[in-house]
C-alpha cells in the first residue's frame, strides 16, 4: 500500500505531524510553504526543516508528486498528459494554451459512474476516486505550471461524486498558505447531484458549471441517467437562491454557467432553444455551446455550424448570454467527452 500523501494537507495537519516528530508547530507551516509555494518534489529539498523531522515524515508519508508518464500534443497546441495516481491508476489531464490564457482541465476520478451516452469516460465506468493529493499533483507536476491562468474540473469523473477531495484540492489552490489563486480562476463542473450541489455552492467560491445538454427531462435522461435522480428543473430551482436575477446580496463575481453539448438534430431545434431560454430565464447565467465530438459506436452526430450559431443567436436574443466553445485537442482525443484511460489501467 502506498504511504499517504503530504500534498493536500493543511498547515494545521502538517503541524500535527511535525509535533508528533518532536518539532515545534511552526515547522508544519514551513513544510506547507515547501509543498505549495516552492513546489518541492521531495522531502530532501526542504532544507530548513530539521533532518530528524524529514526522516520521521518519510517513514509515514510521501510528498505525493508524480511526473507524467506520457504527453501528446495536438496540432492546435493542446497537450494531453497521462499522470499516475497513488493507487496505480492513471488519469488524463489537458493543458490548453490560448494566447495569454492557459487552462488546465483536471480529472477527479478514474473513469466515471454517471454513464452519459456521449462520453468516453462514462464508457470506461468507475474505477477509483482521486485523493486531493492526486488532484493537486496534476497541477503541481505540470511542466507548464507557471503559465497557468485557469483550472477547470472538467476532466475524467464527476466532481460531486468525490466532493470532499475536490473541495480540499480547491482549498489548497485558493488558500493564502497554498497556491493563493483567486477562486474566480477555477471552475467546477457537475452533472448535478442532489447530495453535493448545495455543499458546492455553500462551501466553495469557485465558479460552477452544470452539464445540461437538453431542457426536456425525458430527452435529457436518455443522454444523462443522472437526470432521473436529480431533474434539471430541480437543479435550476436549487441554484435560484444563489444566482437568481433578483437575489439580494449574491456574489456578482461568481459565475454560473451551463454546458450544452450540441448534437445534430437531437437538441439543436427551435423547440429546444425556446425551452432552454425559458428554463434559464430566472438565473443570471451563461450557456456554453460545445460541438459534439463523435465517439465510436454512437448514433449521435455533430451539428452543423449554422445550427450551432442559430441556437446561440436565439438564446442571446432572449436574454441568455451564450458562447460557442472552440474545440481543442480533438486529434489527440483531448476534447470534451473523449478522455479515457481504461486500456492504460489494465
Amino acid at each position: 500500500m502506498p504511504l499517504p500523501s503530504l500534498l493536500g494537507l493543511t498547515p494545521d495537519e502538517l503541524s500535527a505531524l511535525c509535533v508528533a516528530a518532536g518539532a515545534k508547530p511552526f515547522v508544519g507551516r514551513q513544510v506547507a510553504q515547501w509543498l505549495y509555494t516552492k513546489a518541492a518534489p521531495a522531502l530532501d529539498a526542504m532544507t530548513n526543516v530539521p533532518a530528524r523531522v524529514r526522516t520521521a515524515l518519510a517513514d509515514t508519508h510521501e510528498v505525493g508528486r508524480r511526473a507524467h508518464r506520457l504527453v501528446q500534443e495536438s496540432a492546435d497546441g493542446t497537450r494531453k498528459y497521462l499522470f499516475p495516481t497513488a493507487t496505480g491508476h492513471t488519469v488524463e489531464t489537458v493543458y490548453i494554451p490560448d494566447g495569454a490564457r492557459a487552462t488546465l482541465c483536471v480529472s477527479c476520478q478514474v473513469g466515471c459512474k454517471m454513464g452519459c451516452a456521449f462520453c468516453m469516460t462514462g464508457r470506461q465506468g468507475y474505477e477509483a476516486s482521486l485523493s486531493a493529493g492526486d488532484i493537486l499533483n496534476q497541477v503541481m507536476s505540470l511542466p507548464e505550471r507557471e503559465r497557468l491562468t485557469n483550472i477547470v474540473f472538467m476532466g475524467q469523473g464527476e466532481p460531486l461524486d468525490n466532493l470532499d477531495n475536490v473541495l480540499r484540492a480547491a482549498e489548497v489552490l485558493t488558500a493564502p498558505w497554498g497556491l493563493g489563486w483567486s477562486p474566480r480562476r477555477i471552475t467546477i463542473s457537475t452533472v448535478g447531484l442532489r447530495s453535493g450541489l448545495q455543499r458546492l455552492v455553500d462551501e466553495c467560491k469557485c465558479h460552477v458549471a452544470v452539464s445540461l445538454h437538453n431542457p426536456f427531462a425525458d430527452e435529457r435522461a436518455a443522454l444523462m441517467p443522472a437526470e432521473r435522480a436529480y431533474p434539471v428543473r430541480e437543479i435550476v430551482d436549487a441554484l435560484q437562491t444563489a444566482w437568481g436575477r433578483t437575489t439580494p446580496g449574491r456574489d456578482m463575481q461568481r459565475r454560473l454557467s451551463f454546458e450544452y453539448i450540441v448534437f445534430g438534430g437531437v437538441n439543436d431545434t427551435p423547440r429546444h432553444a425556446r425551452a432552454l431560454a425559458s428554463l434559464l430565464s430566472r438565473l443570471d447565467c451563461r450557456v456554453n455551446l460545445i460541438r459534439f465530438h463523435a465517439i465510436p459506436g454512437s448514433p449521435l452526430r455533430s451539428p452543423s455550424e449554422a445550427d450551432v450559431l442559430r441556437l446561440r443567436d436565439y438564446l442571446t436574443q432572449h436574454g441568455v448570454y451564450t458562447t460557442v466553445r472552440a474545440s481543442r485537442g480533438e486529434d489527440i482525443r483531448a476534447a470534451c467527452g473523449l478522455l479515457n484511460t481504461e486500456a492504460r489501467n489494465l
